[in-house]
């Protein structure tokens, strides 16, 4: 009797939480069987080896996924336990991924889009291309009519850093000398890598500023040509017109290929935001955002390739008819590119 006395009472569960663990283990027990079927499907395409499911569980993986969600759904709404939540929460993220998730690799992608997308992109947006091309042909006119009319403004136009003494009324020999190539390639490198990041930042800011209905696009390709036409104008005052425009074709005609198509694409969202014809205007910005991101993407590339031309080819090629050969090689390799390559869905048609 004394033993008793001093024995611990057996302390029951409160009611409410012995009635929530026997509904989450009903509910667990109810639809288990279908859990752990979807989850040996997944796990089976995730090790990459979908010859080992069945055709019926392979047609039954949207169904045994939406039941997953809808467990889900329902397990979060009645508080259940944290470990059925989490693994339902682990197990229906696996499944999107199968069911809705990307079918292409990055390999994969980067066939496509250079095997034709990004050319499909470009002749997409055609009609802003040309507009942009017109407006870098005018910009560069300007820039050439206002330094041959008034020599004062190249230095309104130019900046010092950029001018590096190419100035009107400059010593052609200098002019030349600065043409000329580097004896080495040694910090060439590093001087591609500013030179990618400066034309890099040009062509950004000219298709951001496309969301602006294109008019800032516009204006910043009129500026940037008018530096060109003013120093342009420097070289053949001085009888170095040929030169310099081999100099300049050797990483030219890809990057302002790409500052052209940065261009036309800011141009082509600012256009449909100003015009979006009889669709939504969200639903014509989203279309035409798709577009103008695959042709910023190959931009990119662009860039990357007139950096190094710039950084390495012009730099160490001398000879001003092998700069412009590599300039007009270039320049019919990209318009075959654009023109030619269709993307698979148009072959198909």
């Amino acid at each position: 009797m004394a033993l008793s006395f001093f024995k611990s009472p057996e302390i029951a569960p409160p009611p409410d939480i012995e009635a929530a663990s026997l509904r989450s283990d009903r509910f667990r027990l109810e639809r288990e069987v279908d859990w752990q079927r979807l989850e040996g499907i997944i796990t089976a395409l995730e090790k990459g080896r979908p010859g080992r499911i069945s055709d019926e569980d392979l047609l039954d993986l949207p169904v045994l996924y939406r039941k997953a969600t809808s467990s889900l759904a329902v397990a979060r709404e009645t508080s259940l336990d944290a470990a059925t939540l989490d693994y339902l929460e682990a197990l229906a993220r696996r499944a999107w991924f199968q069911v809705y998730g990307p079918r292409i690799t990055l390999s994969g992608w980067l066939r496509r889009f250079l095997g034709g997308g990004w050319s499909a992109a470009v002749r997409s947006i055609w009609l802003d291309i040309c507009i942009a091309l017109a407006v870098m042909v005018a910009g560069t006119a300007v820039g050439w009519l206002l330094v041959a009319r008034d020599s004062e403004w190249f230095y309104a136009l130019v900046p010092g850093g950029m001018s590096g003494g190419r100035t009107p009324g400059a010593d052609p020999s200098a002019l030349r000398e600065s043409l000329a190539p580097q004896a080495d390639a040694e910090g060439l490198s590093t001087f591609a890598a500013y030179l990618f990041s400066n034309n890099s930042g040009v062509a950004i800011m000219a298709f951001a500023l496309g969301f602006a209905f294109g008019i800032p696009t516009l204006l910043l390709l009129v500026y940037n040509m008018a530096v060109l036409g003013a120093m342009m104008w420097v070289f053949v005052d001085a009888g170095l017109g040929y030169e310099f425009g081999a100099w300049l074709a050797v990483h030219g005609t890809t990057e302002l290929g790409a500052i052209l198509l940065a261009g036309a694409a800011g141009l082509h969202v600012g256009r449909t935001m100003a015009f979006p014809g009889n669709r939504a205007i969200m639903a014509a910005m989203r279309d035409a955002g798709v577009r103008a991101a695959q042709v910023m993407a190959g931009c990119t590339l662009m860039l990357v390739i007139a950096g190094l031309l710039e950084g390495y080819a012009r730099q160490l090629v001398g000879q001003a008819e092998a700069r412009l050969a590599i300039g007009v090689i270039m320049l019919v390799f990209w318009i075959c590119y654009f023109a030619l390559l269709r993307a698979p869905a148009e072959r198909e048609t």
